[in-house]
């Protein structure tokens, strides 16, 4: 109430609230309001380290055989945390029930690292104080999805892991690259490294008592000469789920909608499985290749490479899956990525599912704005232009001329 005039008065009268600053969309918000929410800010947190430090560290670390690098990992994750309890901090400033749609980046500021956390604050319509705040991966929309799969948002979690491939990653894998086939060294240690990040993402979500990390993001990108591979997820409890998940959380991989219809069909995600192999064209098999492409036709060598190279990670994802009683693995995506030197990695990931009749949706059908997306209505051409002028030398004032 405010005095307007000589009359007490609403405090709409001439005056009003800060305004909500959102980073959901209408769609986000219209699923959030079937579920019982409001908006709530913007928040973010960060951190910025120096890529001194980090240049450094590697420089001092990298092995001749390849694989983790122990204290950048950790260093990273340093980062990230902060970034993230940051976030999470001025959320509770805001007193919301929970933050969805967060991310955490890493960005690139000349000489230094940023790492930067970002979501959206939401309410619940009826409040009370003893809510307990949450963070998710998930968006508006995806969100809606888990709620009526009937999960539990807990906590936004992440898996780490930087690695190198070493010096020709080890003397051994050096060597057998020279020849055509399977370079088990290389394979074997990218699976390893790879499987890290699930574990430390499970092993996230079993510090907090969640039995699902749900909606994964997988994300490998290069850092000051190695790589980072990184899996964001929301540690979510389903009370359903059968006890031993407490201490071996279901992963999935599996969009928030897809997982809505797998569910809605009597199965349920159970495990985030991936294989990695790596295999050489060799000496004989380049030199061949290399004049085949001279001439117009097929390159058997590197057809056959990649072939045996897709069908051998897809083999390590069918063991893998059935080593936890799946009945199918779905959603499965490959990619290769070359290494150089005729050397290729191919990487497979998908879920795998369970029948699970006991687990049900809540909605016979999944609402349209659930699965409708957002247009873009933003789009900063100058930006691109400065791009394009880097890259060829040209000024921009040139460019604009």
């Amino acid at each position: 109430m405010v005095t307007c005039g000589a009359t007490i008065v609403p405090l709409s009268c001439g005056v009003s609230s800060m305004p909500i600053i959102t980073g959901l969309s209408g769609n986000e918000m219209y699923c959030l309001k079937e579920k019982g929410y409001t908006p709530g800010n913007i928040v973010i947190g960060n951190s910025v380290f120096s890529l001194g430090l980090v240049g450094s560290l590697i420089s001092g670390l990298k092995t001749i055989g390849g694989g983790e690098i122990h204290q950048l990992t950790e260093l990273i994750r340093e980062g990230r945390e902060m970034a993230y309890l940051r976030m999470v901090e001025e959320a509770r400033r805001h007193t919301g029930a929970g933050v969805t749609g967060v991310t955490n980046q890493l960005i690139f500021h000349e000489a230094n690292i940023e790492y930067l956390s970002i979501g959206s604050a939401i309410h619940r319509e009826h409040e009370s104080e003893s809510d307990v705040p949450f963070s998710t991966s998930a968006n508006g929309q995806e969100l809606y999805c888990q709620l009526d799969c009937g999960f539990t948002p807990i906590k936004f979690v992440f898996g780490n892991v930087a690695y190198g491939l070493g010096v020709g990653g080890g003397i051994m894998g050096l060597l057998r690259s020279l020849k055509s086939g399977e370079v088990v060294e290389f394979s074997n240690m990218l699976n390893h490294t790879r499987h890290l990040a699930v574990e430390r993402i499970i092993q996230e979500a079993r510090d907090v008592g969640a039995n699902a990390v749900l909606g994964i993001q997988t994300t490998i990108a290069p850092l000051v000469g190695v790589q980072e591979m990184v899996m964001t997820g929301t540690a979510s409890y389903h009370p359903a789920l059968q006890a031993h998940y407490k201490d071996n959380p279901v992963t999935s991989d599996l969009t928030n909608e897809e997982m809505w219809n797998v569910v809605h069909m009597g199965y349920c995600p159970v495990r985030l499985v991936l294989g990695a192999s790596v295999f050489s064209v060799g000496v004989a098999g380049g030199i061949k290749a290399m004049l085949k492409s001279f001439t117009r036709g097929e390159i058997k060598e590197l057809t056959n490479m990649i072939y045996h190279a897709r069908l051998k990670a897809l083999t390590l994802i069918e063991d893998e899956a059935s080593s936890y009683g799946a009945d199918d693995v779905v959603g499965i995506k490959t990619y290769v990525y070359e290494l150089g030197s005729g050397v290729v990695e191919l990487l497979a990931v998908g879920t795998a599912i369970k029948k699970m009749p006991e687990m049900k949706v809540f909605s016979p059908q999944l609402l349209p704005q659930a699965i409708i997306r957002d247009t873009e209505t933003f789009t900063n051409n100058a930006a691109m232009q400065a791009t394009l002028a880097r890259q060829s030398g040209v000024s921009t004032s040139s460019l604009d001329s």
